[in-house]
């Protein structure tokens, strides 16, 4: 029976070393010693997100129920999962009060290590290098599995702790693509040139990249669900996108795609007004706010399994599942042919093409080169760490951003650069009303926040400077938009961003 302390010291372990190897040994070796019931909950807390989600409970709860730590470690793995899942069922009638009294009960019993690491936990604060590229080497490492086996595994059911469990009892190969289970996307890197991507990537699909929201969506019968690139399911928020699905022309079907809003003149409407329909279930904003779907990829299509198939057989699959809800493109292009076709799309008010090698099969999760997204300018996806408070006209509210890249071996993200342009009065306002919820600490001049936020920053270019810890500067960044559909995991890395010296 594994204590909470041994998993509480590995934590440790893991954030105070940036070596990527021994991050590993660290996660594989309490993988090892847990046992097979364990390993689920042993995960879900190294990967700073307990198996229950959000229990309810924030900084406030937990500082008021906290109480004085214990003197000696007794909590084991299972009571604190099983206390957590308690925590999580309560609701209705008194369940703020009782939520608290089990919390404070679970924080009693916790030494001071263990409240400072539950806190973290339970707050979304927990920030420890284990990400997932890193627990997914651990779980190979433990289990004795292929790597490529484990990554499989995570792609098909999208859960951590699952995979973890399956590689460590042998039953890999027992994880299959599911109806009603979402699957974690593909993604697409950035290419340097139009020509570059399609000389690289021949013979390949070129297509429309839209200022839409992805969408994955899963149909068996009049059975129809949705979810967001993050795998959270807002089919209640999309009834418009529901009914279209039922009456395509196939009785089951997992579809990859984008969802956006256009104006009466056709072209997409801001992402914000986009994303504001996914937590909406209001019947008026629903009709005043209508999303067409555009899909681009067909992972099953009636009883057949598809993603591993090369793209130009889902593509096929995918017209003939969806129709003309095809997004807009041309396969096997002449460079004349792309060139036209991104003209297209940024003259109907798109961000730019997509580059696809028509062999590649569907790698999810993962931004390999198969995918290249061409852009006209460069975008990047950053995590905000800290807004300083502006001056002249922008007195009183949080200005300049202090902007971060992902460090692919787990480490906190690595900051970059600053930046002000970009930014309207109704996003400095949204900032000063919004960055206080995830305040870190603050001194006279700048507010720090936990790594939460993703902004998309357009810049010219990068330079070698040593005023930032990853050795590069940004060059004339500026916000394009705060991206609410991605999380720190999925922003651009460090060594992306070094790529383009």
């Amino acid at each position: 029976m594994l204590r909470f302390a041994d998993v509480v010291a590995v934590s440790s372990t893991v954030s105070a070393t940036r070596s990527r190897l021994a991050k590993v040994d660290a996660l594989a070796g309490v993988l090892t010693a847990a046992d097979p019931d364990e390993v689920p909950a042993v995960v879900a807390f190294l990967a700073g997100a307990p198996r229950q989600g959000r229990i309810g409970a924030g900084w406030r709860t937990l500082a008021a129920v906290a109480g004085q730590p214990a003197d000696s470690p007794t909590l084991t793995v299972r009571a604190v999962d099983a206390a957590l899942g308690e925590v999580a069922a309560v609701s209705g009638s008194g369940s703020t009060a009782r939520r608290a009294d089990l919390l404070g009960g679970l924080l009693t019993a916790a030494t001071a290590d263990e409240q400072r690491f539950l806190r973290a936990l339970l707050t979304g604060e927990l920030r420890q290098g284990a990400l997932e590229g890193v627990m997914l080497d651990a779980i190979a490492r433990a289990s004795g599995q292929p790597g490529p086996a484990v990554r499989r595994a995570f792609m098909l059911s999208g859960r951590l702790p699952e995979t973890a469990a399956a590689a460590l009892a042998g039953t890999l190969d027992d994880v299959r693509l599911e109806l009603g289970r979402p699957v974690r996307p593909m993604l697409a890197s950035p290419g340097a040139t139009l020509a570059d991507a399609v000389a690289d990537l021949s013979p390949c699909l070129v297509e429309y990249k839209m200022d839409g929201a992805r969408i994955q969506v899963h149909k068996r019968g009049a059975d129809v669900r949705v979810w967001t690139r993050t795998l959270r399911e807002i089919t209640g928020s999309v009834p418009e996108l529901v009914e279209l699905v039922r009456g395509l022309p196939c009785a089951a079907a997992v579809l990859d795609g984008e969802t956006l809003a256009l104006t009466d003149d056709g072209r997409p409407r801001p992402f914000q007004e986009t994303m504001s329909r996914f937590g909406s279930t209001v019947e008026e904003q629903v009709r005043a706010l209508l999303l067409r779907p555009y899909f681009f990829d067909c992972l099953h299509l009636d009883g057949e399994d598809l993603i591993d198939e090369p793209l130009r057989v889902r593509t096929a699959a995918l017209r003939r599942a969806v129709g003309d809800h095809v997004i807009p493109g041309v396969a096997e292009p002449t460079l004349e042919q792309a060139e036209e076709l991104t003209s297209a799309a940024l003259d109907a008010g798109h961000e730019g093409v997509m580059v696809k090698d028509l062999d590649s099969t569907y790698q999810a999760g993962r931004r390999g080169k198969a995918w290249q997204k061409v852009k006209p300018v460069h975008t990047f996806d950053l995590v905000v760490l800290a807004a300083e408070w502006g001056h002249g006209r922008r007195t009183g509210t949080l200005s300049n951003l202090h902007l971060g890249a992902r460090d692919p071996d787990g480490g906190p993200p690595v900051m970059v650069g600053k930046t002000f342009k970009g930014l309207t009065d109704e996003l400095l306002a949204w900032q000063t009303r919004t960055f206080p919820e995830f305040e870190s600490h603050r001194d006279d001049w700048t507010v720090y926040l936990r790594p939460h936020l993703v902004v998309e920053i357009a810049l010219d270019g990068v330079q070698v400077s040593t005023r930032y810890p990853g050795g590069i500067a940004l060059r004339f960044a500026r916000v394009v938009r705060y991206r609410p559909d991605k999380t720190p995991e999925e922003a651009d890395t460090i060594d992306t961003l070094r790529g383009l010296l």
